[in-house]
């Protein structure tokens, strides 16, 4: 893409992936964006950088606006490849420029890329002057990495928010309002899910953090830009970190052998349908296990079906449940259900997953053969 205008010295120079399709495990079936931001003043700061594949635009982004060598400053907010991947790159043609950081972002610079980049550690809350401008770092470990914070610039009233409030999807369309409020609550509430809801504490620390700032634009490392539903996105993420959920929300996840479980599913579906609950079925031979965890973003009650094979649960839901455990979502209600032969271990393997996340649980179902 081309460079965006945010602010009349504040620019977009990221890069655009329509293609990639999953990441790190996630399924984005609508591409992403890299972002990075450039800010003009007496001293020239970039802000993040792009995926290494996509170095060469990222620095055709900035030629449009200024020279690479001019810049001074490099704040790198999260060291993540997709986020720091052209950095060596562009450090390469700007020697002479300060890489501002966490600690912990200059450890690992050092060991993904093997080199020293001589970086400036900020404090917590540190602010840096660059003429007219002034930066104000703000730690944000483990959302999602420890290396991880953002950048607030007072004077235009905008937070670079690295990757709180970001989403995975490749448009040319910079700004919140241009892709409309559904589609962005779609893509941020998918993100969430499947990145950031382990954190849910640290998210509420970062909430709590930036709330004395004025916060009019909140620039993230993935997809939109937000400058028209800033309010909205925040209330959204104060939400999902503290496990609020929707009473008449369910989902229903779960693979089928000879599609016994899979009518255990539909009975399911319409008895909880008929008592009101939105309720979404989903068939783990034809979702990703991702597209399953982001329907649970809201629900408060999660069905988990699997036949037994070989003493054991399908691989396919496995797999969705260690997925799940490892994201950690709270204050949900768990049924497990299934078919099987002759010995059915899959039930109580459900319930043991359920159990180690804390859910409450409603009574088991479990059939010899079909229903």
């Amino acid at each position: 893409m081309a460079a965006i205008k945010i602010r009349d010295n504040v620019y977009a120079v990221g890069a655009i992936d329509y293609d990639v399709r999953i990441f790190h495990g996630y399924e984005t079936p609508f591409g992403t964006t890299y972002n990075a931001y450039l800010v003009l003043d007496d001293k020239i700061s970039l802000i993040d950088f792009v995926k290494a594949p996509f170095s060469d635009e990222l620095i055709k982004n900035i030629e449009e606006i200024v020279p690479v060598s001019k810049i001074d400053y490099f704040i790198v907010n999260h060291i993540e490849p997709d986020h720091s991947g052209a950095l060596p790159a562009v450090a390469d043609l700007v020697p002479k420029a300060e890489i501002f950081c966490t600690a912990n972002a200059k450890k690992g610079l050092a060991a993904y890329y093997k080199r020293d980049f001589g970086c400036h550690v900020v404090q917590p809350f540190e602010t840096l002057s660059t003429g007219k401008y002034n930066f104000t770092f703000v730690p944000m470990p483990m959302v999602h990495w420890p290396d991880s914070m953002s950048t607030y610039l007072s004077e235009e009233k905008i937070l670079f928010s690295n990757d709180a409030f970001g989403q995975h999807i490749a448009v040319k369309e910079a700004f919140d309002d241009e892709l409309g409020f559904d589609r962005l609550l779609e893509r941020a509430g998918d993100y969430y899910a499947n990145i950031v809801f382990p954190f849910g504490a640290q998210v509420q620390k970062l909430l709590s953090q930036v709330s004395g700032f004025d916060i009019e634009i909140i620039c993230p490392s993935h997809g939109q830009i937000l400058r028209s539903f800033v309010p909205e996105m925040v209330e959204k993420y104060g939400g999902w970190s503290t496990n609020r959920t929707d009473q008449n929300r369910a989902v229903i996840v779960y693979d089928t052998m000879w599609g016994s479980t899979e009518i255990m599913a539909k009975q399911l579906f319409d008895e909880w349908t008929a008592e009101g609950k939105e309720t979404e079925l989903i068939d783990l031979r034809k979702k990703h296990i991702s597209y399953a965890m982001a329907r649970l973003l809201e629900a408060k009650y999660i069905a988990v079906g699997s036949s037994t094979l070989n003493n054991n649960l399908l691989p396919t839901v496995a797999a969705f449940l260690t997925y799940m455990k490892g994201l950690k979502p709270k204050e949900r209600t768990g049924l497990a259900f299934g078919s099987y032969g002759w010995s059915g271990e899959s039930i109580k393997q459900i319930e043991e997953y359920f159990q180690a996340l804390g859910f409450a649980l409603l009574p088991s179902r479990k059939t010899i053969y079909r229903p």
